[in-house]
């Protein structure tokens, strides 16, 4: 009986201590929590302030480049995109602001394979900005620490075609106002200058895409002087919706040179 009993006492113990050793589901993650956040950034973690702190503006254009890369590679990283809605439900620490258009192949969380609480996202027809957006994007990057603002246009944008063919359409109208500007930047080629010209459309799409990064610089002090601290930068891209590619324009810091129309290479 007695050697019964401490027969059993051993086989208990080494069992207590292969549970407080083993690779436990909950264990091991949590070994592995620390090292996933000191990463500026880890794709399909949630954004937090810590790591938020950590991206810079350049490091937060390589995340939306790598994340192009993965949307067009078809290798989206999975989320538990539930578990990221409780992780931001009480903040948000997003590393980016996209200005984009309504068209429903142009959302950014999509082409940029981004998760909850990524990036901030202004989304209007010909990705255009007012006095509305501005205050959005300053509040973006001076209150929320986005490091990155990107304009981005798309091919095939019917916003373009629209002020292309001078459409007139309640309040449209208005709207397409404000993308003439882009289409007296594209000199004359004696080619048509209308929507079934497909080259046109497109350098008038990137033109306005331009114009707008030098409209947010120009139009909001609180946003160029994050530029002159190297704490934001402004940049333009171009997506194409009928590969899901998105190009980004040629980079320079806009606190050292604002795109002009001279300057926008058409």
């Amino acid at each position: 009986m007695f050697l019964h009993q401490r027969l059993s006492l051993s086989v208990l113990a080494l069992l207590l201590a292969a549970c407080a050793s083993g690779p436990a589901v909950g264990r091991s993650e949590t070994a592995k929590e620390p090292a996933v956040a000191d990463a500026p950034y880890v794709a399909g973690a949630a954004m937090t302030k810590e790591r938020q702190g950590r991206v810079t503006p350049e490091s937060a254009l390589k995340i939306l480049r790598d994340g192009n890369g993965r949307f067009l590679s078809g290798k989206m990283v999975k989320r538990d995109l539930r578990e990221q809605v409780k992780i931001t439900g009480h903040g948000q620490f997003p590393f980016a602001s996209v200005v984009s258009c309504i068209d429903s192949r142009a959302a950014p969380e999509v082409v940029f394979d981004l998760g909850v609480g990524d990036v901030f996202t202004a989304r209007v027809a010909g990705n255009v900005v007012n006095k509305d957006i501005l205050g959005s994007l300053e509040y973006a990057s001076k209150v929320a620490g986005s490091r990155l603002i990107v304009v981005l246009g798309h091919s095939h944008c019917g916003a373009v075609k629209g002020v292309c063919d001078n459409v007139k359409m309640g309040n449209l109208t208005t709207l397409l106002e404000k993308l003439k500007p882009a289409v007296a930047a594209v000199p004359e080629d004696g080619s048509p200058r209308n929507s079934k010209n497909e080259a046109y459309v497109e350098h008038v799409a990137e033109a306005n895409v331009k114009l707008t990064v030098r409209q947010i610089l120009e139009d909001s002090p609180i946003l160029r002087e994050l530029v002159e601290q190297r704490k934001l930068m402004v940049v333009g891209a171009m997506l194409d919706v009928e590969t899901g590619k998105v190009e980004f324009m040629e980079m320079s810091h806009p606190a050292e040179k604002v795109a002009t129309h001279e300057s926008l290479h058409l």
